[in-house]
């Protein structure tokens, strides 16, 4: 009652009901951020993921690349391409 008599000097319209009202907007303002903040943290951690996926999808490659061996050998050596030249190519095997 007490409070009510002071929310009423305050509002002598309202009273408390006024203040219970201005305060239940307020939570509904701080509610709309709380989710919009949510929704920005949600999107700047999957943005992150993505990063962090391709940083490691680029080392993968990168490994594999420097894993496997050269197999543009022959096409690099331009004798290998001459009709004339297959004879040398194979040569070494048969000796």
């Amino acid at each position: 009652m007490v409070y009510e008599a002071s929310a009423r000097i305050r509002d002598p319209v309202y009273g408390c009901a006024g203040a219970i009202c201005q305060l239940q907007k307020q939570i509904n303002e701080l509610q709309a951020q709380l989710a919009k903040a949510k929704a920005q943290a949600e999107v700047a951690n999957m943005q992150l993921q993505q990063a962090n996926l391709a940083a490691f999808l680029c080392m993968e490659m990168a490994e594999t690349t420097s894993a496997q061996p050269n197999s543009h050998q022959f096409v690099d050596n331009p004798s290998f391409m001459e009709d004339n030249n297959f004879g040398s190519f194979w040569e070494p095997l048969w000796t």
